[in-house]
């Protein structure tokens, strides 16, 4: 992973609540999968570890695209719905330079490939991204993005063939 030469140490803005932000004793309990859930050949890893001087959950690994494969994901299962009103999602992000996706699913969602998607960039140095509610789209589901029904949150290397290298700092729900 890239070093920056001084890690940002933001303290979070009052406008943000946290969702995860890796320092506390009992980390939130991310899961990796791949699209060899479907007969894909995409390999990764997640690992939680120090990424330019952050704790941090990273993501990495090859997306192919054989086998109508293209992904792999770490996802964050909510423990209770979000109290609000919030306008987006907020996180500190550190990457090789690729798009990557960040996808909702609701409750009511009972598809796996239905999810409201947004992409960031993830540059080599700590990012801040800020994902209003309103630059998620629809992918196979419909209505309206009620942020109050999330339920699920996941950060993806997504529909090309890369090397996927993200590290998440900072999850939080923005004001």
């Amino acid at each position: 992973m890239p070093q920056s030469c001084t890690p940002a140490l933001p303290t979070p803005p009052a406008s943000a609540a946290v969702i995860d932000d890796r320092s506390g004793q009992a980390p939130a309990a991310w899961r990796f999968f791949t699209d060899g859930v479907m007969g894909g050949v995409s390999r990764g890893r997640m690992t939680a570890e120090s990424a330019a001087g952050r704790p941090a959950l990273c993501l990495r690994g090859e997306v192919r695209l054989e086998n109508n494969g293209g992904f792999i994901q770490m996802a964050l299962d909510l423990p209770s719905p979000p109290v609000g009103p919030w306008r987006g999602i907020e996180l500190d992000v550190l990457g090789n330079g690729h798009r990557y996706g960040l996808h909702l699913r609701t409750a009511g969602m009972s598809l796996p490939w239905q999810a409201w998607r947004a992409t960031f960039a993830a540059p080599p140095v700590w990012h801040t991204v800020q994902l209003p509610f309103s630059e998620f789209a629809p992918h196979r589901t419909s209505g309206r993005l009620e942020p109050s029904a999330v339920r699920r949150i996941g950060i993806l290397a997504l529909g090309e063939a890369m090397t996927a290298e993200v590290c998440v700092a900072r999850l939080a729900w923005l004001r």
